[in-house]
Formats: structure tokens, C-alpha cells, sequence
């Protein structure tokens, strides 16, 4: 089914057959949180060049999300920002008052946030107990009144209110993000 045509839902799916146990995860913590979140499925869309389409169904902007680390992999950073910016590691490594930020190797992903290439997610942060990620945010999203993001997997996205994110899930998870000023 084409993305813009597809039916948006409210809340959770009622069947969930063919769902992996951690988006179910995702969705049990959104509802103990009583965050309410609008739900487009879709096929897998690994980049944020892929989520145009989801981002005028959703009415909202799918943001970026790098999963980053120092050289020495000892540590991991998840930044959110605006999907029309473009990375730029100089300046986000000094803001942040440290050597070079590189990706980080897929294995950390998923042994840290327990995702995978192009489901990088803010929500993969509720599978980081020991709080190993230190979560960055450009600032420009906290205009934004919406974010859009993956449910841990690609095959869906998800509109949450903003004051929710940073007000509610970020507080229940633990992690205190590091605002930082990004340029387009």
C-alpha cells in the first residue's frame, strides 16, 4: 500500500502477530506512560530519506537519529536532529568538549539499544539500563510541537508530542539529553 494512502491509527496495534517482542515493548512502556502516540505501518524504511512520504502522513518530521561514539568506543551518543540537516562531526564534537565522534559499530547498537541499522530510535533508549548512551538533541526540535520516530523497527513510525518525549519518557528512562545548537 502506498505510505501516503495508508490508514494513520491511534495507539498500539490490536493484532500482534507478526510483531517483534521489542516494539511491543515500546508500546507497553508508551501506554504505562499514558503518552498518546499516532501509528502509520509501513514497509522497512532504513533511511530518513525514505520517511518523506511518512513524515505528510503523519503531518510531522521523522527525525534524524546517529548512533555515535569516540575513537577509543568507550563512549556512545545518540543524536536527534532535523532529517534536512546534515551531520557535521566537527562541530558537534566541539560542543560537546571532546576528540572526533564517529558511527559506531553496528554490534554497539544492538548490544546497547538492542536496534538495528536504519531503526535507530530516542526510544531504543528504554533497552539502555546501565545508561551507557548519552542522548543529544539539536535544539531546533523543541520547536517542533511533534516528533516522529521508529517504535524500535522500521517497519513503523510513530507521532508523539514532544513536551511527552522530553517530559515523560525521557524522565521514566533516565536520560538527561544534552541540548546542542546545529546549523543547516
Amino acid at each position: 500500500m502506498d505510505i501516503l494512502h495508508a490508514p494513520v491509527y491511534e495507539g498500539r496495534p490490536t493484532d500482534t502477530a507478526n510483531r517483534l517482542e521489542k516494539e511491543l515493548r515500546t508500546y507497553d512502556l508508551l501506554d504505562s506512560l499514558k503518552i498518546n502516540y499516532q501509528r502509520i505501518d509501513h514497509e522497512a524504511l532504513p533511511t530518513i530519506e525514505a520517511c518523506q512520504d511518512v513524515d505528510t502522513r503523519l503531518n510531522t518530521h521523522v527525525c534524524k537519529n546517529l548512533f555515535l561514539c569516540n575513537t577509543q568506543k568507550t563512549n556512545f551518543y545518540l543524536l536527534m536532529m532535523p532529517g534536512e540537516k546534515k551531520f557535521q562531526t566537527k562541530l558537534v564534537s566541539r560542543q560537546l568538549g571532546i576528540a572526533r565522534l564517529s558511527f559506531a559499530p553496528e554490534e554497539y547498537l544492538e548490544q546497547l539499544l538492542d536496534l538495528t541499522p536504519g531503526s535507530v530510535t530516542v526510544l531504543g533508549l528504554m533497552n539502555d539500563k546501565e545508561h551507557h548512551v548519552q542522548l543529544l538533541i539539536d535544539e531546533d526540535l523543541l520547536k517542533e510541537e511533534y516528533i516522529g520516530c521508529h517504535p524500535c523497527i522500521n517497519t513503523s513510525s510513530l507521532r508523539i508530542a514532544t513536551k511527552d518525549l522530553i517530559g515523560k519518557f525521557l524522565p521514566a528512562v533516565k536520560h538527561t539529553p544534552v541540548f546542542l545548537t546545529l546549523p543547516i
